[in-house]
């Protein structure tokens, strides 16, 4: 059996009700889910206290304490660990900026956030309001984001996880920074 049909077996487990395949989906993923945190978090400072290890490990805590999670594949699964591993820098990100609330926020671009540590931290922040609101004024554009940023899938990932074509979420993604570019440059 192959990787990719074990692991559909596994959801599908999952999905008839066996608590104990997320822990045999995690496993199997671990590998992938680190080189995406490890690509989240190669700009934080050494030294600093979430790591690659720790990030996946959080994302894994959240997918399991959530006990609603029911990936349908592979790329809802890492999907699904994006959201978890964006909600924990942000609230990491949070917690390193809380002692330097105030002045001095400037205009940022989205090529340019790379999760790095206090000095980036409020660009995270900044970048997860954002998102936020890109949420509310269009769903899709989000996600794509999401999915794309924080979870490092590719345009064709993307395209299977959502059902759309690849030039779709191609566009999709140019949209979106594009709003998001305006969105963070006008925010005070």
């Amino acid at each position: 059996m192959s990787s990719e049909s074990d692991t559909l077996a596994l959801l599908r487990a999952r999905s008839a009700g066996d608590e104990s395949v997320l822990d045999a989906l995690f496993s199997r993923m671990y590998a992938e889910l680190r080189e995406i945190a490890r690509r989240r978090l190669e700009s934080f400072r050494p030294g600093d206290t979430l790591n690659t290890t720790a990030l996946v490990n959080e994302a894994y805590l959240k997918l399991v304490d959530q006990g609603r999670a029911e990936p349908q594949d592979r790329t809802h699964f890492l999907s699904l660990a994006s959201r978890a591993m964006r909600f924990i820098l942000v609230d990491h990100a949070r917690n390193r900026s809380a002692a330097k609330r105030g002045g001095g926020a400037r205009p940022v671009s989205l090529d340019d956030i790379q999760l790095a540590g206090d000095e980036r931290a409020d660009d995270l922040l900044q970048l997860d309001d954002a998102l936020n609101a890109l949420a509310e004024a269009d769903e899709r554009l989000a996600q794509v984001v999401e999915l794309r940023f924080f979870g490092g899938l590719s345009h064709e990932e993307i395209a299977l996880a959502t059902g759309r074509s690849v030039p779709t979420v191609k566009r999709d993604w140019t949209r979106a920074r594009a709003w998001l570019l305006r969105t963070m440059n006008e925010s005070p």
